[in-house]
């Protein structure tokens, strides 16, 4: 039913299940009917705030025999305010925890974005601000931690057993650059936001170039963003001529065609949804193929539309103008 990616030493199926937004009630749920329907590949991250619910999803499936933990991916991030080199083995210790997994198989640095400590005991997750939002005195506070630094901690949790592979999220090639020049242990995964509104031809290149996999999120474009003002209705990329005359030629749905797409590219994707019916069509990718014309027709689409922007929502949201994108 997968495609597999290798990752370090293992291997990673090349569709997973994104699990940002979904809320608390729902996810053990997702996650069961994701896993029994064949998924096999989970993203979660701290900043979901939903990991114990994500745990409990996990290993209920593998107490009803739907996998072992063996037959799992599952991917966590370390978030921005725990860059500094004591926080980031207690953070990574508890997703893990939070998850009920002794190990993860592959973390990544959040966001290039380090931010003030904030404890697990006030607030968890943190999010984007520090103090006490609700008595007003909330605000998003930059932490000058280096990158290497954090690095360097990453390469702990290896060394340490905690995690198997460790990568990033939300890098540019400068930063690709930079980590490459420096690294022990090589990043093993590079994951951004790619669609057919935003392609990043030249950054995916450059991560195969350094033999780094990439992993797709958000790669059915303005979906996911729709919900949080981010994005209006009118952006969908499932409405475009050229995605539904492929899909008629195809006898697949605009999403499994966009999906399709982003395999077809040689990356790894990790869609969405909290539907049964959406589990089931979104995975339902590998009886089919794009031709290499349908697959440029797709990527013309491309007009550097980027959604998960923290020039943009940050400015909007936390009063902080950051750019980590030019």
């Amino acid at each position: 039913m997968h495609d597999l990616i290798k990752v370090g030493s293992g291997d990673m199926p090349s569709i997973g299940l994104g699990l940002w937004k979904i809320k608390k009630r729902q996810t053990s749920q997702v996650v069961q009917q994701a896993i029994k329907i064949g998924y096999r590949h989970l993203d979660s991250a701290a900043d979901y705030g939903n990991e114990m619910e994500v745990g409990n999803g996990i290993n209920e499936s593998i107490r009803k025999g739907y996998c072992n933990r063996e037959d799992l991916w599952v991917t966590s991030k370390l978030w921005n305010t725990y860059h500094s080199k004591e926080h980031i083995q207690k953070a990574c210790e508890r997703s893990l925890m939070d998850l009920g997994l002794d190990y993860l198989d592959l973390y990544l640095i959040h966001f290039p974005i380090s931010l003030r400590f904030v404890s697990f005991d006030y607030r968890y997750p943190p999010g984007w601000i520090y103090g006490n939002e609700v008595e007003g005195d909330s605000i998003m506070k930059l932490d000058p931690v280096p990158l290497s630094e954090t690095w360097m901690g990453m390469e702990r949790l290896v060394e340490k057993g905690l995690v198997k592979s460790i990568g990033v999220c939300n890098y540019n090639s400068a930063l690709l650059h930079d980590l490459m020049s420096y690294a022990n242990i090589k990043p093993e995964m590079l994951q951004i936001e790619s669609h057919p509104y935003l392609t990043q031809d030249n950054l995916i290149q450059l991560a195969k170039d350094y033999n780094i996999p990439v992993t797709c999120f958000s790669p059915l474009g303005a979906l996911s963003y729709v919900s949080l003002d981010m994005a209006s209705a009118s952006e969908s990329i499932l409405e475009k001529s050229k995605i539904k005359k492929i899909s008629e030629d195809t006898g697949k749905t605009p999403a499994q065609v966009v999906l399709r797409w982003g395999l077809e590219r040689g990356t790894a994707i990790i869609p969405k949804t909290v539907k049964l019916d959406r589990l089931k069509e979104n995975i339902a990718i590998f009886d089919f193929e794009l031709t290499n014309k349908q697959v440029d027709i797709i990527s013309s689409l491309n007009c550097n539309r980027r959604f998960n922007d923290p020039a943009i929502f940050c400015k909007e949201s936390f009063g902080k103008f950051h750019p980590i994108y030019d």
